[in-house]
């Protein structure tokens, strides 16, 4: 049933600041568009959370950027002049195309009063054709987002179409990521009509082909299966994949089907070419291997 069952690994955000890394992965790059995911928390904060736990000013290209919350407020800036709080079950899709860059914060409240926080980022690479388009941002509601309740399975469309149903985020391939809460004992059959597609646990265990699996493992699912997990305990699982794209390429933060593009946009960075965020332009993370001052690690 299963292609590969890929373990997280630690990797660091900044000080303090450490994350279980899913994708990339040394012998699975991409499931369908998807290239990259992280899964931050669950861990609970104490009031007045350090600034060096934010994630600073970087670049993206060629790639959207998908933040889902489950615990906690955000805050995100961007080089094109938005400013939007992330609120848990709310979807932020930035499009990086010809470049972009971000800062990821704690929202000001809740630094001041800290509490429980828990989200998760998705990369997916964008097709050829829209790899140079103008960076775009959209942020939509949990009201917005279409949800299903019934046998011990809840589920909401992030993005995409799934069971029938299809979510408002506009894409730019054909794809699906699912974010669902189970039961202990509930049974969830994949979506179908994708030709890549994977399973995260991110909270408890399920069964699937009679082995257990726990939180913070993929479970890529061999192409023209359709296997049914069953909870084993109360769990939450992210479903994700769709078309793959093509052969891309990922240094840091930047996507791209060709190389010298890379090349390119590590020069953009160094030199300044691609803008800092609205009003967050007083630090940044340097290009990786720079001599130019940096408060925080990259992203990887």
């Amino acid at each position: 049933m299963l292609d590969i069952v890929i373990d997280a690994r630690a990797a660091q955000l900044g000080p303090g600041f450490e994350v279980a890394r899913i994708l990339p992965y040394r012998k699975r790059r991409m499931v369908g568009p998807f290239i990259f995911l992280d899964h931050a928390g669950p861990v609970s904060l104490s009031p007045v959370i350090s600034e060096e736990m934010d994630v600073l000013p970087h670049p993206h290209i060629g790639l959207s950027t998908i933040t889902y919350i489950f615990h906690g407020k955000w805050m995100h800036r961007d080089s094109v002049g938005y400013e939007q709080v992330i609120k848990p079950g709310d979807v932020n899709w930035m499009t990086a195309g010809s470049g972009v860059s971000h800062s990821e914060r704690f929202e000001e409240e809740f630094r001041r009063t800290g509490g429980d926080l828990e989200l998760l980022q998705a990369w997916v690479a964008l097709p050829e054709e829209v790899e140079e388009s103008e960076p775009t941002f959209h942020h939509y509601e949990q009201a917005q987002l279409p949800h299903d309740d019934a046998s011990g399975v809840w589920l909401r469309v992030i993005a995409g179409e799934a069971y029938g149903l299809k979510s408002p985020v506009q894409t730019h391939s054909p794809l699906f990521y699912v974010h669902s809460e189970l039961a202990p004992e509930a049974r969830l059959k994949l979506p179908e009509g994708y030709s890549e597609r994977a399973i995260y646990v991110a909270r408890g265990q399920v069964e699937l082909g009679g082995q257990i699996y726990k939180k913070g493992q993929l479970l890529v699912v061999e192409a023209g299966k359709d296997p049914v997990i069953t909870a084993r305990t109360p769990a939450t699982v992210m479903l994700l994949g769709g078309e793959p794209l093509g052969k891309r390429h990922i240094w840091w933060n930047f996507v791209s089907s060709s190389k010298e593009r890379i090349e390119q946009a590590k020069a953009d960075w160094e030199s300044g070419r691609i803008k800092l965020p609205v009003h967050d332009e007083e630090e940044f993370i340097p290009l990786p291997g720079s001599s130019k001052k940096s408060d925080a690690e990259p992203l990887s």
